[in-house]
């Protein structure tokens, strides 16, 4: 039996992204190597040079964390920090729903091995007050995170934009995408959130800025507020939004499909899967979680197939209103079966929501 592990709450209010990765550097070193494993040990001689490629077009955005990633990069010393930092190659699902007060769900999939087991929690402030991201040592973006009385928001990776429709042709369509980006100087996506979480006093004003924030490329945010009726879904394209406030579920799609656009695919489909392969995953997986009726909080029995799939490394549960925040990592640990729990589940209770500088209460409880 995995014996389960506890996920790390580290309170960065001061220092940030910086000491967060300086803190925990083995942790990152550790991460940052099971994460190469996955590739063809050719593949890993490419990381310098894939770092090089990242730092020139984050320096070129508009990035305000630019600084941090180089002061990261220079404390760990080892090369991947810049290369992290300029993808978020994520699967996801995801939902916003009222439970007296809105709650937002998500599962975060990925084939990276490690990524459930190195998870932390990051306490940090910003000028708007403080907030909760679950991230990783090393990530200065923001792809899940709770703002105590003011908000909660994820990521989801959006759909790719076709150009042909050949299933072997996907990654070309994907290097043309990303040589597209390569020319826009807007910031990351995950980056947007970070800053939204720092400096929206509610949310309204978070809706409004990852509305209309350009960005470099494609995303689908889901945003929970504090009052009954405070839940959206924005898909975003670089300059323009689509925003429901109704079936608040993602994936990796847009709810009504358009034309070019491809639900993501993942890794070991990528040759292989046709266009109604891939529409059909991301649909059933959303659709799954939106039929969820259940309360949350009792040993996260929401994610189970097709929401647990063999890419799912974390699953979390948040409701800005009363301050609530629950992490579980996973991993694969056989070739034949779906993801299990790695950790213990983390709970992170804010001490009076929305009340700057009170203390959080964490617990790690025996996993059912």
């Amino acid at each position: 039996m995995t014996e389960l592990t506890t996920i790390p709450l580290r309170d960065v209010r001061e220092g940030g992204a910086v000491r967060h990765a300086i803190e925990a550097r083995e942790r990152a070193r550790s991460l940052r190597d099971e994460c190469l494993a996955w590739f063809p040990a050719s593949a890993r001689y490419a990381v310098p040079a894939l770092d090089r490629i990242t730092r020139r077009w984050l320096m070129r955005s508009c990035s305000p964390y630019v600084a941090e990633i180089a002061a990261i990069a220079s404390a760990l010393g080892f090369p991947g920090i810049w290369f992290l930092n300029g993808s978020y190659e994520w699967g996801c699902t995801a939902l916003a729903r009222d439970d007296e007060v809105p709650w937002l769900v998500r599962t975060l999939d990925w084939p990276f091995p490690g990524l459930g087991r190195h998870v932390e929690v990051a306490h940090m402030a910003g000028q708007a007050g403080e907030y909760y991201s679950v991230a990783w040592p090393g990530f200065v973006g923001t792809l899940t995170a709770m703002a105590p009385g003011r908000f909660a928001a994820a990521v989801n990776q959006a759909p790719l934009w076709r150009r042909t429709r050949h299933p072997w042709l996907r990654p070309y369509d994907m290097a043309a995408n990303a040589a597209r980006t390569w020319r826009l100087r807007h910031i990351p996506p995950n980056q947007l959130l970070r800053q939204v979480m720092e400096t929206c006093a509610d949310y309204a004003e978070a809706k409004r800025r990852l509305e209309t924030t350009p960005i470099a490329r494609p995303v689908i945010y889901t945003l929970a507020g504090c009052r009954a009726g405070e839940r959206c879904v924005i898909e975003r394209t670089e300059d323009d939004h689509l925003t429901r406030t109704e079936d608040t579920s993602a994936a990796n799609d847009w709810l009504a499909p358009r034309p070019s656009w491809e639900a993501r695919v993942g890794g070991d489909q990528l040759f292989t899967a046709s266009i109604t392969d891939v529409w059909g995953n991301s649909r059933i997986r959303r659709e799954a979680i939106a039929a969820w009726t259940a309360p949350f909080g009792n040993g996260f029995d929401w994610v189970a197939a097709p929401v647990l799939n063999q890419f799912t490394r974390i699953a979390v549960e948040m409701c800005p209103a009363e301050g609530l925040l629950r992490v579980l990592g996973y991993e694969k640990l056989s070739g034949d079966s779906l993801p299990e729990a790695v950790t213990l589940p983390c709970e992170v209770l804010h001490g009076g929501a929305g009340q700057h500088g009170d203390a959080p209460l964490q617990h790690d409880v025996a996993h059912p």
